[in-house]
């Protein structure tokens, strides 16, 4: 069997720091907080270059040394592609800004950058001998843990809003998870699966509730820099919920620049919310270091309606250390967002994405973002799963056809 060369030393609370041991199923910390996966980055740094990279396959698994997975039989691939960076040239020049840039993870399978966390979380529960996996969703990360579990064949029990989009619902249980609805938040759904752990002995797979999702996620930042020859961009603005993809990627610039791939140029973070559920904005503007639970949370974004974080300090940690901010938006503006970058760039976003935009647009006018930086947001699914705004035009074959009305539509 193929060893894959991972460097991975122990794992570490995020709160405490106390040491746990690799190669172990672990949720949270005795602490009740995130395990990250630490490495030996000299090590490491020795066992491969930049030149080797562009060696292999444009996938995330080229980054193989960065990520725990030991035994080549774990990975499961379904097509984990390299995402594109799109050059958003008519905002810029509209916005009066430095170069806008859209990170598209809808390129991903199963649509959405859930595929990421998912596949590297599937991949280590099979090599540590999981056969049952459960999570609370808000659609897409259901989705990549149906598909990959599937291929994987680990049974996955999946608990939604009941508003969750329909599409998200359909998608999870066609891909083989079985599917439940509840009454409730995302932080409901997680509580259902955190008390039947015992009971039906699966593994909680939620978010930031095991180490590797992380990993994953961290391959962002991974391949940002590399698609930007190892420069990074002045800011990146991220739609946050639980927030494991910018964690994930604040781990990755820090451990790029441990290995001397990078200097110590890092993007202003910021955590790009909802209005109607902004618990991280609300702790950065307190400045507290945990988020306090947002009630009665709504916003059309429902994958950033997240109204608690486990990982809320980190997540803020790395927005501060990072002289970043966190910021709400309306949904109003990310409708109109959603719709500019359609029509003008020709570029469809899902509504979290579209809540970037609409945060740059919002805070280039109050000067948070300057004119001159470079930004980079990122569009976290394909913007095909959710309803669109569109005005259309019947014609009747059974009359003339009126052109002139056609041309003035």
């Amino acid at each position: 069997m193929e060893e894959y060369p991972t460097f991975v030393s122990h794992l570490e609370c995020s709160y405490t720091g106390k040491v746990y041991p690799a190669d172990q199923l672990h949720g949270l910390s005795e602490a009740g907080k995130p395990l990250l996966v630490k490495y030996d980055l000299d090590a490491l740094a020795k066992a491969v270059n930049k030149d080797m990279l562009k060696q292999r396959l444009p996938e995330f698994w080229r980054y193989r040394e960065f990520l725990p997975v030991r035994k080549s039989s774990s990975v499961v691939r379904l097509g984990e592609l390299m995402t594109p960076i799109l050059p958003a040239q008519k905002l810029q020049r509209e916005y009066g800004t430095g170069e806008i840039m859209i990170k598209d993870e809808g390129r991903l399978p199963t649509g959405s950058f859930k595929a990421r966390g998912l596949a590297l979380a599937v991949a280590m529960a099979k090599e540590l001998g999981v056969k049952r996996m459960a999570m609370p969703t808000n659609g897409n990360a259901g989705a990549a843990l149906a598909a990959y579990c599937s291929s994987a064949d680990i049974e996955t029990f999946v608990f939604c809003p009941e508003d969750t989009p329909k599409v998200n619902i359909e998608e999870i249980a066609f891909q083989g998870a079985k599917t439940f609805l509840a009454n409730g938040y995302i932080n409901d759904c997680g509580k259902i699966v955190g008390e039947g752990k015992e009971q039906m002995n699966w593994f909680d797979t939620s978010t930031l509730k095991e180490p590797y999702r992380i990993e994953g996620k961290k391959t962002m930042g991974l391949e940002l820099a590399e698609q930007l020859n190892w420069d990074l961009p002045d800011v990146v603005l991220y739609p946050t919920g639980g927030g494991t993809g910018l964690i994930g990627m604040w781990k990755a610039f820090n451990e790029l620049e441990a290995i001397g791939w990078i200097g110590s140029k890092r993007p202003r973070m910021v955590a790009v919310q909802a209005e109607g559920c902004a618990p991280i904005v609300k702790a950065f503007d307190e400045g507290t270091r945990h988020a306090e639970p947002w009630q009665n949370a709504s916003t059309i974004a429902s994958g950033i309606r997240v109204p608690a974080a486990v990982g809320d300090f980190l997540i803020l940690d790395a927005v501060r250390e990072s002289n970043g901010f966190a910021v709400a938006v309306s949904d109003e503006d990310i409708n109109m967002a959603h719709q500019e970058c359609a029509r003008k760039e020709g570029i469809l976003l899902c509504p979290e994405g579209a809540a970037t935009l609409a945060a740059l647009k919002q805070e280039i006018g109050t000067g948070r973002i300057k004119s001159d930086e470079s930004v980079m947001l990122f569009n976290c699914a394909t913007g095909l799963k959710y309803p669109m705004q569109s005005v259309h035009h019947n014609i009747d074959l059974g009359a003339v056809i009126d052109y002139d009305f056609i041309a003035n539509v």
